[in-house]
């Protein structure tokens, strides 16, 4: 089911429906402020699996937090270049990897102890996270396929895998976000995206760029 979340009606139904569908495992795409994800309950294994089968690929998914005060929940002592990385770029395109607390029960794949998290930048994003609590969600596409800047181009690529399609119109930057490791003493850019490195230096100045 595909709701335009422009229509204000539609909108409170739409994110109704996606809450409930995260809550019974479903998988539902929705905007964020870099490209379109599909997320599904961060703490259901089948639904995290239902998500890579729906991609066609079995890769760790980050998680996606609606407030900043989730992610002390997600790790054990947040260090402190993250704790800063956070204050300045939360909520936008910056996913953290961090050692997340070993008590989680949760399997997002082969992460070695660590979770890539994100705070999204978008109302609609934020109001679906702030309910459901951490989901997973990665780039709402095939693998290997473009990633779905409307709800409806992701609709295209994965069909009826998805219970619940919230429609936010174009993505403002489909640019994906930039990924930084703050695990043990070293600080890396894993990848490069929407937050350049010379802005992430001015917090943690001793940032490794990433590899080319």
């Amino acid at each position: 089911m595909l709701y335009d979340c422009s229509v204000l009606a539609e909108r409170e139904r739409g994110i109704a429906a996606a809450i409930e569908a995260v809550g019974r495992g479903d998988l539902i795409v929705m905007p964020t402020d870099t490209v379109y994800g599909i997320g599904a309950d961060a703490f259901k294994t089948w639904s995290v699996t239902a998500l890579n089968n729906a991609k066609g690929r079995t890769t760790p998914v980050p998680v996606l937090v609606g407030s900043r005060h989730t992610l002390d929940g997600l790790v054990f002592g947040l260090p402190q270049p993250a704790r800063d990385l956070v204050d300045a770029f939360w909520p936008g395109a910056l996913t953290i990897v961090v050692e997340h607390a070993p008590s989680l029960q949760w399997d997002l794949g082969s992460t070695d102890g660590t979770v890539a998290v994100r705070m999204p930048l978008h109302p609609i994003a934020l109001e679906v996270l702030r309910e459901t609590g951490p989901m997973a969600v990665s780039s709402a596409n095939k693998h290997g396929q473009p990633p779905a800047e409307t709800a409806e181009q992701a609709r295209e690529q994965l069909g009826y895998s998805v219970s619940v399609y919230l429609e936010g119109g174009p993505c403002p930057e489909p640019v994906a976000s930039t990924i930084i490791s703050i695990v043990g003493d070293e600080h890396r850019v894993l990848r490069a995206g929407a937050i350049p490195l010379e802005k992430l230096r001015e917090v943690v100045p001793d940032l490794i760029a990433p590899e080319s």
